[in-house]
């Protein structure tokens, strides 16, 4: 599967949608609306708010898309519920199109406002919602013929492993799954002797990160036993940042307890474990406020930002930047950016952490971190995707080393993007010990388990008073 070429198609489609829609909308103002206002036929010119609209429209429509995760999973689409969020996004849109471009037009009667409105609306959500239709439907059906799959690894070696396998290999219209091999638990043989028959053993469960990395597996289904029932957390711990879907076989207390959703008429009924903490439409909406707000900082603040780096190089020697590698996002390091607050050097003896009187900080330094200004340049950070504004704060490999001897559940907080400010950072400030850190822990996790856009605005508005008040540490 080329998922970069599928992703082309939609672009495309969507493209040539929100153009086409734009033209016939204009055609209809000059045929039908114009006409109205000045009691005379108006011939069909293309003028240049014509050729501005036919620009930015159709980007507009792909900034929305793009910000909701329609191009994410995009071979996994249903397309009933894509029809449903195509004509959601098509109200949203056409609604803001309505009154940023529209609104202030001269008209009869606030009736054609009313047609224009119903008209563009009908157009766009007509032309994207058929064309993604003929999509879908192409897609779907080469799934379900076995054209195209998702490189799928079995988990489980015993009675429902060989059970689910044969059901799902048996179905008249495949789910897409691709089964390129399974994996013990243990060193019991049970039904893989049956199994390997039809698909390869890989190795034990030690091995599940290699095999997703040189399988390129898509997809996980963990069919075990009830007696290896108490390997699943740590078979789940093991998928964590792996990039794959996890799927897990019910028995009956899941049917009946409502835990196994239908997601399709032909599939084995399957419990899918959701890695997902927000909504996808609220991780745009954080998404898109981090981007907002950190070029209105990286901006309107950019004397600021001058001041500051003309104070740090006068009052101390050194860099006016200061950058380490952090770890973030699932794991994966990046360099942070602050405006330098100790003297150089200051770390010549090895890593270590900052105190309340740390001989190590610069006086403008002590200055900067009360008020968090050394944090500044983190904005950029932001903006190109390495953080967000709220989130834990991210730690150096080497304290990490140390946090998870005693504290394991730490990598629970590469979940999602480290941030500028966080709940533990409101709670603690700056952490002068590992101590700290897993003190400051428990509130980050509490927060990742809590995610929304109003918990964010929260933490805001605490760290906002904590700089007015410079009661940073």
């Amino acid at each position: 599967m080329n998922k970069t070429l599928q992703v082309i198609k939609y672009l495309f489609a969507d493209l040539f949608s929100a153009a086409s829609a734009w033209t016939l909308f204009y055609i209809y103002r000059k045929i039908y609306i114009e006409p109205e206002k000045f009691h005379k036929p108006i011939p069909v010119t293309f003028d240049e708010r014509f050729y501005w609209g036919l620009l930015f429209i159709p980007a507009f429509w792909i900034l929305i898309y793009y910000l909701t995760g329609v191009y994410k999973h995009i071979y996994r689409k249903s397309r009933l519920k894509e029809v449903g969020q195509t004509l959601l996004f098509s109200i949203i849109g056409v609604l803001i199109i309505f009154f940023t471009l529209l609104l202030d037009d001269e008209v009869v009667s606030y009736r054609n406002y009313y047609q224009s409105i119903l008209v563009l609306l009908g157009l766009h959500f007509g032309l994207t919602a058929s064309l993604r239709f003929i999509l879908s439907s192409i897609t779907n059906y080469r799934i379900h013929n076995r054209v195209i799959g998702f490189n799928t690894l079995l988990v489980g070696s015993n009675e429902n492993a060989l059970k689910l396998y044969n059901e799902m290999e048996s179905q008249e219209k495949s789910s897409g799954n691709k089964f390129v091999g399974f994996i013990h638990i243990d060193n019991k043989n049970g039904f893989s002797s049956e199994l390997i028959k039809h698909i390869k053993h890989l190795g034990e469960l030690s091995d599940l990160k290699r095999i997703i990395k040189e399988e390129n597996i898509e997809e996980v289904i963990i069919a075990i036993e009830s007696s290896e029932h108490d390997n699943i957390n740590k078979i789940v711990n093991e998928l964590d940042y792996q990039g794959v879907i996890i799927k897990v076989i019910p028995d009956m207390y899941d049917i009946l307890s409502g835990s196994v959703k239908m997601t399709s008429i032909f599939g084995a009924p399957l419990i899918v474990i959701s890695r997902e903490i927000m909504p996808m439409w609220e991780q745009s909406v954080k998404r898109l406020f981090d981007v907002v707000v950190s070029l209105f900082v990286l901006i309107v603040f950019s004397w600021v930002y001058v001041i500051l780096a003309i104070a740090v190089k006068l009052t101390s020697k050194g860099p006016v930047f200061y950058s380490h590698e952090r770890i973030g996002w699932h794991g994966m390091p990046f360099y942070i950016h602050k405006f330098r607050s100790m003297y150089i050097d200051a770390e010549k003896a090895g890593p270590a952490l900052s105190s309340k009187n740390d001989p190590r900080i610069t006086p403008l330094g002590l200055f900067l971190r009360k008020v968090r200004l050394d944090e500044f340049p983190q904005f950029y950070n932001v903006l190109i995707g390495d953080m967000s504004i709220v989130g834990p704060r991210p730690e150096r490999q080497f304290f990490i080393d140390q946090i998870v001897v005693k504290a394991p559940h730490y990598k629970h907080l590469h979940k999602v993007r480290p941030g500028i400010t966080s709940w533990g950072q409101v709670k603690y400030g700056y952490a002068e010990n590992v101590d700290e850190m897993i003190a400051r822990l428990k509130y980050d996790i509490i927060y990742i388990e809590n995610m929304s856009f109003g918990v964010d605005l929260k933490i805001l508005i605490y760290t906002c008073l904590i700089v007015i008040q410079g009661r940073g540490k």
